[in-house]
């Protein structure tokens, strides 16, 4: 990962993840992964499972791409998908996101997206990448994060693109965008995010060290909203949203957007050049290398 480690300053992103210990600002291992490989097969099992209570108005957006709902291309567009779907829905007013899979909520970017691929191909998925966050973090919906297992990277900017967020009170589930640990810097749109989540100092200590934040701790920052049993996060996000939905529609859409607009249009206005940057980043032979040799390290671990 030498080459990997010596450009990233250049651009950053959230895939090149691994199962490597991450220790924490208390010197704790975090102990479950910050990213697998997505197995690759030829199945058409919709990756996202989506329930619409129509009594309620809340729908409950369910993840489930074993082993740990890496966000490839697919995913993404099949996530954007729904959500817009969801958003066109008049009768829902509110969207629980969750996962099926056991310990995971999502483990980041798919690093199979960025290798061997095309300059067009990565400009695809990380357009992709974009599109789901706008999606979400622009939402007129109320929407609610119910984090039942760990959520580094790509899966913390997911989390943190919702409106409230429940994690399970378990000390060995992680949250965090923890991309310098591996030497890559977080794109400027997670960095704006994490900042209007816990604030500009939590969020440069987060950054700068990589921290991949417990539970608990990650409840200290404010980072997550509320700790709950493990078997009670989904109950407590369906609890909740009543609360969420108890405000006019109106009121809290234009209260949101007044909030978020700034850095929504900051991505809009740059979207085209973030693109660039990602591909010409990505695409490096030396990159390229390094991503090989990661690969292969990582298969041989399997082995």
């Amino acid at each position: 990962m030498a080459n990997v480690l010596r450009n990233s300053a250049k651009f950053g992103f959230s895939g090149v993840l691994s199962q490597l210990s991450i220790h924490s600002r208390h010197g704790r291992e975090c102990v479950s992964p910050c990213f697998s490989l997505q197995q690759r097969n030829s199945s058409t099992s919709p990756k996202i499972k989506v329930d619409l209570d129509n009594s309620t108005g809340v729908a409950v957006l369910r993840m489930q791409s074993p082993p740990v709902n890496s966000l490839s291309l697919d995913f993404l567009t099949e996530f954007c998908i729904n959500l817009e779907k969801l958003e066109m829905d008049k009768s829902c007013r509110g969207l629980i996101i969750t996962s099926t899979l056991s310990k995971v909520f999502s483990a980041g970017l798919d690093i199979m997206e960025m290798y061997g691929k095309s300059p067009e191909r990565c400009g695809e998925f990380w357009k992709a990448v974009q599109e789901m966050w706008l999606k979400l973090y622009g939402s007129n919906m109320a929407t609610i994060a119910a984090i039942n297992g760990s959520s580094p990277a790509g899966g913390c900017l997911m989390s943190i693109g919702c409106d409230y967020r429940i994690m399970a009170d378990n000390p060995r589930y992680s949250i965090g965008l923890n991309e310098t640990q591996l030497g890559i810097v977080a794109p400027f749109w997670f960095k704006d995010t994490l900042v209007n989540t816990v604030g500009n100092r939590a969020a440069e200590l987060s950054l700068e060290l990589g921290l991949l934040y417990s539970a608990p701790d990650a409840l200290k920052i404010g980072l997550v909203d509320q700790l709950v049993p493990e078997d009670q996060v989904l109950s407590t996000a369906q609890d909740t949203m009543s609360k969420w939905l108890a405000v006019p529609d109106h009121a809290r859409q234009i209260t949101k957007s007044m909030m978020r607009k700034q850095t929504i249009d900051k991505l809009l206005s740059n979207r085209e050049a973030d693109i660039t940057n990602f591909v010409s980043f990505i695409t490096k032979d030396s990159i390229q290398r390094s991503l090989r040799m990661y690969l292969e390290m990582l298969k041989s671990r399997k082995a």
